[in-house]
């Protein structure tokens, strides 16, 4: 499992991938790598150019920070800042204004990432936050880093869970428009997710008989059909056949109440029917140092949850938290996988 090299007390190597030049992706991962405390817990591997690091380096007076350039993976050194240099050429950096070029070598950073991941040079990978559209301007025919990481990686399904602590929030149904949720929950789609989430919580963050809770799709959870027959017909029966199985499932909860009470820390997973049910309360609660993990993968990745905010890039405002929970938790499931 992984690379060689993890003699030095098997700390994980994990990759960085900047994610779109114009944002604060470089920002919150140079904040970050400032807290000496991380390095003991992975070392770090930046995919990008030492041109731009340092341009960023200078502009946030981070000059103190000091990077080894490697050629692969195994050559990473603990306690250092290691950059993989993706790309030798002069880029204009623009921070806060949005082109082509932040697109263009954000998908560079992510595709030499990924090849190293899926290779096992690195044990694990965190995403910076990059602009969909721009990306999508560069031939990028996927909706975000999930749905390509199971293209790379050859799954069928795959399972966006964000995660603070022990409040771990999944979807049934992600990226897509609000106008397809209710055709695309079926037994079968719901069963799929529950499923890696079970397994997720079982092998990556070892709890041994997760309490798992779903929502309903509706207002009140239907209210028994009067506001819908989601509840009924789909998500209750996912609910009794997990529960035959002898998995611990309860719902389908009115969302409103359950995230707007203590309900929700009963419960090891939370298993929501679509983004913004599942991802606004999550991101109230965990009060900007979320972290976004791709269950499902053979492989380990998370990112920070938020975007690229583009009106805060080149200001030295970005709050790292959120960058620095995603390294922490790559480093720990990267630890949990190799044993």
């Amino acid at each position: 499992m992984g690379p060689n090299n993890l003699d030095h007390k098997s700390i994980p190597i994990i990759g960085i991938s900047i994610g779109d030049l114009n944002g604060i992706g470089i920002e919150v991962t140079l904040k970050s790598l400032e807290n000496a405390s991380l390095f003991s817990k992975l070392t770090p591997v930046i995919y990008a150019s030492m041109e731009v690091l340092n341009f960023y380096s200078k502009l946030l007076k981070k000059s103190h920070l000091s990077f080894h350039l490697i050629s692969k993976p195994q050559q990473a050194l603990p306690l250092k800042i290691n950059v993989i240099s993706v790309w030798e050429e002069f880029v204009i950096i623009t921070p806060g204004r949005p082109n082509d070029i932040g697109g263009k070598y954000a998908k560079k950073s992510l595709e030499s990432a990924v090849a190293d991941l899926k290779n096992g040079s690195i044990n694990g990978l965190v995403t910076a936050p990059l602009s969909k559209e721009l990306l999508n301007e560069q031939g990028f025919s996927f909706p975000g880093h999930t749905e390509y990481l199971a293209a790379a990686f050859e799954v069928n399904e795959n399972l966006m869970l964000m995660v603070k602590d022990g409040l771990r929030v999944a979807v049934v149904t992600g990226h897509i428009p609000i106008a397809q949720v209710a055709e695309s929950l079926t037994i079968t789609l719901i069963s799929e997710k529950l499923q890696i989430l079970i397994n997720s919580l079982q092998t990556d963050f070892g709890v041994k008989t997760p309490k798992i809770a779903l929502t309903g799709l509706n207002p009140h959870a239907g209210e028994n059909g009067l506001l819908g027959d989601e509840e009924q017909n789909t998500i209750d029966k996912v609910i009794d056949q997990f529960n035959l199985n002898g998995y611990a499932v309860k719902g389908p909860f009115p969302a409103d109440g359950f995230f707007g009470s203590d309900e929700y820390l009963k419960f090891d997973g939370i298993l929501a029917m679509y983004h913004d049910q599942g991802l606004i309360p999550f991101k109230l609660l965990s009060r900007g140092s979320g972290v976004n993990f791709t269950a499902g993968l053979p492989a380990v990745r998370t990112s920070p949850a938020h975007g690229t905010a583009f009106d805060l890039a080149g200001k030295n405002s970005a709050d790292p938290s959120s960058m620095i929970h995603a390294l922490l938790l790559a480093g720990m499931l990267a630890q949990n996988k190799d044993h």
